[in-house]
């Protein structure tokens, strides 16, 4: 699938019924809340530095549901704090916060979301002072420009950029035909040169990511990311990969039952890269704008069993769910969707029976150089 089409197709299940991202994210909230102090020391940090009467943040690949505005009143509190330890006599900065995603994003549930979430704000101000908050929606592709040329403080991210901008072109042959075979990402059992085609586009597009970005951003801004990863050099590990290689398999038994055709698990392939460390800051040194403040390495688990007794397998189930829904429908059909979500819960709870399942998410932070 090329970029145009993927820019258009992909996006977060939207709404807030059964299999929405709003009520299926909780691993992601979990993993943002985790890397909270992070993000605000950081932005407290840069208002401490640039002291502005106006200050710009972007949530890029903000998504839809109640993480987003629940990171814009996180972010609000910590500036009220840093302002009033620094310059209490001045009135607090004006605040703007663009939200970025792709324009198939259900922003439409942030934006009725936001009278209450005013309402909200003011009923919390202790001492009267209520900063100017503005909101708006920036659609569009982070792997190219968004914003004007240095307009920008603080860029936020959260699980968004190990999303590529569209499947590597290396994985198919001269006929169009993925070289994948069997499987929707790398896999224990992908040619080397599956490997490779992902972390040349994931070179690629983060090496554009980062050149965007410093463009935008203020000299000294910061940029704090959220970013599922893996741990060691190879490619496969019982991580993110894992989970996807786990979702071929349930494909394939749905393709065994006569329910889907083999030609079309060949021909699905995801646009997915979860990098290394090393990876990240190879590419940040190549690219040459930021300087690689810190990078963290955080170990977020979905809840194993929540209170209506739901096994791990169906909590991964609903969150993989959430976020692919878009692509497999528009691939496979919607008819086989639950009972595919119904096998996937199940190998999960066969494989973590066996042995530990260990998803590795990287938060990163960047200062733009002078």
């Amino acid at each position: 699938m090329d970029k145009k089409d993927l820019e258009r197709e992909f996006h977060m299940a939207g709404g807030d019924g059964e299999t929405s991202y709003a009520r299926n994210s909780s691993f992601q909230k979990k993993g943002s809340d985790m890397a909270k102090h992070i993000t605000l020391e950081t932005l407290q940090q840069l208002y401490k530095e640039t002291r502005p009467k106006s200050l710009a943040i972007a949530d890029l690949g903000c998504s839809s549901g109640p993480n987003t505005l629940s990171t814009i009143k996180e972010i609000i509190k910590a500036v009220e704090v840093a302002h009033n330890n620094e310059i209490s006599n001045q009135p607090l900065p004006e605040l703007s916060f663009f939200l970025n995603d792709l324009p198939g994003n259900d922003f439409n549930s942030i934006f009725k979301s936001l009278p209450d979430f005013h309402t909200e704000l003011k009923r919390d101000v202790k001492n009267g002072d209520f900063p100017s908050v503005f909101i708006a929606a920036y659609p569009g592709s982070f792997y190219g420009r968004l914003f004007p040329e240095k307009t920008i403080h603080f860029i936020y991210s959260s699980y968004s950029l190990h999303w590529l901008s569209k499947v590597p072109p290396a994985l198919y042959d001269e006929q169009g035909k993925s070289i994948n075979k069997g499987c929707i990402s790398i896999c224990s059992s992908s040619p080397e040169v599956v490997s490779k085609a992902y972390y040349s586009q994931f070179k690629e597009d983060f090496s554009s990511f980062l050149q965007c970005r410093s463009k935008e951003l203020v000299a000294a801004g910061r940029m704090v990311f959220i970013i599922l990863g893996r741990e060691g050099p190879g490619y496969v590990d019982r991580g993110n990969s894992f989970y996807w290689e786990l979702l071929s398999r349930s494909i394939m038994d749905l393709v065994a039952q006569g329910e889907t055709e083999e030609e079309k698990l060949d021909s699905y392939d995801l646009h997915f890269y979860a990098p290394s460390a090393a990876e990240i800051e190879d590419e940040v040194k190549k690219e040459g704008s930021f300087q690689l403040e810190s990078l963290e390495m955080l170990e977020v688990d979905s809840e194993k069993g929540n209170v209506d007794d739901d096994s791990y397998g169906n909590e991964v189930a609903k969150t993989i769910r959430a976020v692919q829904e878009s692509m497999l429908v528009q691939h496979f059909g919607e008819t086989i969707l639950d009972k595919l979500f119904d096998t996937y819960a199940r190998i999960v709870d066969e494989e973590l029976a066996k042995e530990d399942i260990r998803p590795i998410t990287f938060v990163v932070v960047l200062r733009r150089k002078l």
